[in-house]
């Protein structure tokens, strides 16, 4: 349950509202949601004494609810008795009983008619008119009529410094280098910071920032789960994903392409790229498993996914029962699952079908060796009108290879996988969610009853994936817009509007502005552009606050739900590497290609069986791509991402954790490719940062944070260079072994004893919380 956790971060939402009208949805329906509808709500099957509170005509009926007169309702009676045999909840449903406010709400609400409304994220999407206040754009004007409301100031502008930060960070997950800092500190133009937006919006790093989300939520990664949890090639989209997010291809597309791209109209290949979202899911390959039982496991995988990334909601409570909370059915569970029964796939053993697709560098390979087979070709036609053929011996053996190299290493290509369609297998009602019984009723494709219809044109035939995509990305679906409009929201906020990203039913957190959710959300479905959406995120105000808190503000609103300052938190696993690669000046920034294998300790894979393998660490340059391109194994996942929340994508992730452990310190000590990274970022102090040792380390400081060192920062650095320069001029062989880590050898001419003094500064700089925080 949510609930009591729900209402004390709303609190201060709430805080002011008393003599306001109880609003159903607000504020009778969690609590009602949390205390009653397990045993009086939509599942009929637990439902106790016939009685149903969700519905209004059904509770008047009965006589539980006696509108307009509260001491005259059965349900009130039954929620404030003394006596244990009537009590309700009763002591076995083993709820916290309600509080005094929660027993009031009630009250007031059956006295001013008990008014029924429709959840929020399930009514109609309809553009709020903008409230009459303060703000540069319409965005503010919501946020500071509530902080007016709750008698609050919005915070002072952000500093011009830890806004580039923030916004090159937000934007494309690396931090601004000092030039970057430089420019944009020193550019006095107003129109200065739009310039800037629209810099990193057309930066190709953008789509990959983006794609974390998106990864996240669709589950992807590079091997199959379960107990063998071999690898899968599924590498081109992550690159459609990203290619995708750069090209600010229409969300309502981006949706089509990944749902049902093959079933598109002679689909182009990156169309049936995205496909290879139906295969995401984990699957089996164990010689003992039953086929019909993980059918039904990727049947409701599959449901269970897609109910998360663009609903927003828990469907999948409905595999074993019509859902305790919320209008879904089990006949709407398993009607979803019947949209994807058309996907081809065995449901145990290898994984088929797959297709051809070349990575970048292959594609650029393929399209010089299928020229110069052209070439070769014309050359041997235009010769063979001039002189005999038994004279072209040359010509035909060059046209003849350079066919033979082209056709070679278009076979070489490895076969991603991709959705192809298939006769639909039978889906019927599993009851309980039972794969071994087969009583419950067949089923055909169709949409959740209680949500707005497919609009289809030809009715008699069998609904199709493209018709589910279609009806996702509708004007009448209530819940896609606004269940993105809030996860982007979040990228930028550290919160959501609602909490709850993987929760917008009865279940979850209302929204703390709700107009504000569905004014961006009614903007975005206007032409599902993601990139406008982002503009008008971060061209607000209230985005360019700064960070600061008061303790008197900390105490009004310690998780800043009112949104009178910025956030700040820890970044991802995969910025926190890129950012020290960064710094260093090591890091990849090719886009695109196959996942790479960078440092990973040895033997992390022993338990790793069916069958045994190792971790084969990349050579070169590889080593030092973006984290995102790291190999996802869902068992086994990277130990630096572990230790840093990244997820280990066997179900949906609809918002990372954030912890704060000591492991991860330790990582950035530690782990090979922050060692290297202080290393290679040392070597760059010393032939970048200047004259002398207080440049230099203004210069490591400013590089990894963003700012310069206030004067008792420098003096502590001074101090841990001095201590680092002295031990290893005593112990040269502990300076060689430190140097040693890593495959960049060290720059030659460099005194070692020096570099490893300078290292363990960068290793402290790198280590530094601004360095690993965006705030």
């Amino acid at each position: 349950m949510r609930f009591p956790l729900a209402a004390a971060l709303l609190t201060v939402a709430a805080a002011g509202a008393a003599a306001d009208p109880v609003d159903y949805a607000r504020d009778v329906r969690p609590i009602l949601a949390t205390q009653c509808f397990t045993c009086h709500g939509p599942d009929e099957k637990s439902r106790k004494a016939d009685l149903r509170l969700d519905v209004r005509d059904d509770a008047v009926k009965a006589g539980a609810i006696a509108p307009g007169k509260a001491d005259a309702s059965e349900f009130l009676k039954r929620l404030t008795t003394a006596e244990p045999t009537e009590k309700m909840p009763p002591a076995a449903a083993k709820k916290p009983p309600l509080t005094a406010d929660q027993i009031d709400t009630l009250r007031r609400w059956v006295n001013e008619g008990a008014k029924y409304g429709e959840h929020w994220s399930f009514a109609k999407l309809k553009r709020p008119a903008a409230p009459d206040a303060a703000g540069v754009t319409l965005i503010d004007r919501f946020v500071r009529s509530r902080l007016a409301k709750e008698k609050l100031p919005p915070a002072a502008p952000a500093d011009k410094s830890t806004l580039v930060r923030r916004l090159t960070l937000d934007l494309t997950g690396l931090p601004p280098t000092p030039a970057e800092v430089r420019a944009f500190v020193t550019d006095a133009a107003p129109d200065a910071y739009e310039k800037l937006v629209e810099r990193l919006l057309a930066s190709p790093h953008y789509g990959e920032r983006m794609a974390v989300f998106w990864l996240d939520l669709v589950r992807y990664a590079d091997s199959i789960g379960y107990h063998s949890d071999n690898p899968m090639n599924v590498s081109p989209y992550r690159d459609y994903v990203i290619r995708s997010f750069n090209a600010n291809l229409r969300f309502d597309q981006f949706t089509i392409e990944q749902l049902a791209g093959d079933l598109l109209p002679q689909p182009t290949l990156w169309q049936q790229v995205a496909t290879a979202y139906n295969r995401l899911l984990q699957t089996t390959e164990e010689g003992g498993a039953q086929a019909k039982e993980y059918e039904a496991k990727y049947a409701a995988d599959r449901v269970r996914n897609f109910g998360q990334v663009w609903l927003g909601g828990t469907i999948m409570c409905a595999e074993c029962h019509n859902h305790k909370f919320d209008p879904y059915t089990a006949a709407d569970f398993y009607s979803m699952a019947a949209f994807f029964a058309d996907v081809q796939e065995g449901a145990v053993g290898r994984r088929e079908p797959g297709l051809p697709v070349p990575t970048p560098e292959e594609e650029k390979r393929l399209a010089a060796l299928t020229a110069a087979a052209a070439a070769a070709q014309k050359t041997l036609s235009a010769r063979a009108a001039v002189v005999p053929v038994a004279a072209l011996k040359a010509e035909r053996a060059a046209a003849t290879a350079a066919e033979k190299a082209r056709a070679e290493l278009e076979a070489s290509v490895p076969r991603a996988l991709v959705t192809k369609a298939g006769a639909p297998r039978t889906v019927r009602v599993l009851p309980r969610g039972n794969w071994l019984d087969a009583t419950g009723p067949v089923v055909a494709p169709n949409t959740p009853a209680f949500l707005p219809p497919m609009q289809r044109g030809d009715a008699k035939q069998r609904p199709t994936r493209l018709d589910l995509a279609r009806w996702t990305v509708s004007a009448d679906n209530p819940l896609t817009a606004r269940v993105f409009v809030n996860r982007v929201w979040k990228q930028f906020f550290g919160t959501g509007i609602s909490k709850s990203l993987e929760e917008s039913g009865a279940q979850g957190e209302l929204p703390t502005h709700p107009e504000l959710l569905d004014w961006l959300a009614a903007e975005f479905q206007s032409d599902w552009d993601v990139k406008r959406l982002v503009r008008l995120i971060v061209t607000s105000e209230t985005y360019r606050q700064s960070s600061a808190e008061t303790p008197a503000l900390r105490e009004r609103d310690p998780f800043n739900r009112l949104l009178a300052r910025q956030g700040r938190w820890r970044l991802d696993a995969e910025f926190v590497r890129d950012g020290a690669l960064a710094s260093a000046g090591l890091l990849n920034h090719q886009i695109g290609g196959k996942s790479v294998f960078p440092y990973q300790p040895p033997g992390y894979w022993a338990a790793l069986n069916f069958p045994t393998r190792e971790w084969q660490k990349d050579a070169g340059e590889k080593v030092y791509r973006r984290g995102l391109y790291t190999h996802w194994q869902r068992t086994f996942l990277h130990p630096a991402m572990v230790a840093f929340d990244a997820p280990s994508r066997e179900e949906c992730t609809c918002d990372r954790p954030r912890s704060n452990i000591p492991q991860q310190a330790l990582v950035l000590l530690n782990d090979p490719v922050f060692v290297e990274a202080a290393r290679a970022f040392a070597a760059r102090a010393l032939a970048e940062g200047g004259a002398d040792d207080g440049a230099k380390l203004a210069w490591a400081f400013t590089t990894a944070t963003s700012r310069a060192p206030k004067p008792e920062e420098a003096a502590v650095l001074r101090e841990l260079l001095a201590r680092q320069r002295a031990e290893y001029a005593a112990q040269p062989a502990n300076a060689a072994r430190l140097l040693a880590v890593g495959d960049r050898p060290a720059p030659a001419g460099v005194n070692p004893a020096e570099l490893a003094a300078w290292t363990n500064v960068c290793r402290a700089v790198l280590n530094l919380h601004e360095s690993i925080t965006r705030q």
